[in-house]
């Protein structure tokens, strides 16, 4: 029968794949669906975002052909044993993928054969996980003297010393340096000079005057109070 449909071009999302959006055909995607996410190597499972359905069977070529004439540079392409391989993956927005799809549904006049669907509260909590690990492995590396003024945690011009060392300081010039005894250094110079070591993690070793918190303390407690990281996270996490 004429309207009857053979399969359907998918995008699919995934928590783990944040950046991409996998983009294909199946005849079948309820089974296709299924096949993917019996893999146990991938933390979170594959879900449909939208399908759009097709009268006549496709294959995934012709779908990635005329993605990859769109911009070529959105497809997944890496090197295996001196291969390239080309993923059915693509860097973009999954509501950038409905937009392309529902512009060709709207030219052909088959915008009843797209589907959006509806994201379960399970999948919901899925991405919210994703997020928080996404997050909490940013911040690994943890922020640095830039992100402590912008957020006020210390500010230009605040008074700066070295933990045993309170009758030396140093005024904070800007995220780089301080001033002290009249020259410009880094942080980390300014450390070293006080205490006469060849490196210093100075986010454990200063204070600013009037606290009785480290850099390091000031910071993580910021970062709790942002909800971006329990403040057990932080522990042993220390960049200098």
């Amino acid at each position: 029968m004429k309207n009857e449909i053979a399969g359907y071009v998918y995008i699919m999302t995934n928590p783990s794949f944040e950046e991409y959006v996998k983009i294909g055909y199946a005849d079948d995607v309820e089974k296709r669906l299924r096949d993917l996410n019996k893999s146990e190597c991938i933390s979170y499972a594959f879900r449909l975002y939208a399908t759009y359905g097709a009268h006549n069977r496709l294959d995934d070529i012709k779908i990635h052909s005329m993605l990859d004439r769109i911009n070529p540079e959105l497809r997944c392409i890496d090197t295996f044993n001196g291969k390239p391989r080309k993923k059915e993956f693509y860097a973009m927005k999954k509501e950038t993928a409905l937009e392309i799809f529902s512009t060709i549904a709207e030219l052909s006049g088959t915008t009843e054969y797209l589907k959006v669907y509806e994201q379960s509260d399970d999948e919901g909590k899925d991405e919210e996980e994703a997020e928080l690990v996404r997050v909490r492995r940013k911040v690994r590396v943890l922020p640095r003297m830039d992100w402590l003024i912008e957020k006020g945690v210390v500010k230009v011009g605040d008074k700066i010393y070295i933990i045993n060392h309170p009758e030396k300081i140093a005024e904070i010039a800007d995220d780089k340096n301080v001033v002290f005894n009249g020259g410009a250094m880094s942080f980390n110079q300014f450390g070293c000079l006080v205490t006469g070591w060849k490196s210093i993690q100075i986010y454990a070793w200063a204070r600013i005057v009037g606290s009785d918190l480290t850099l390091s303390q000031m910071r993580e407690d910021k970062i709790n109070q942002l909800s971006i990281i329990d403040a057990n996270s932080c522990n042993g996490l220390e960049s200098s």
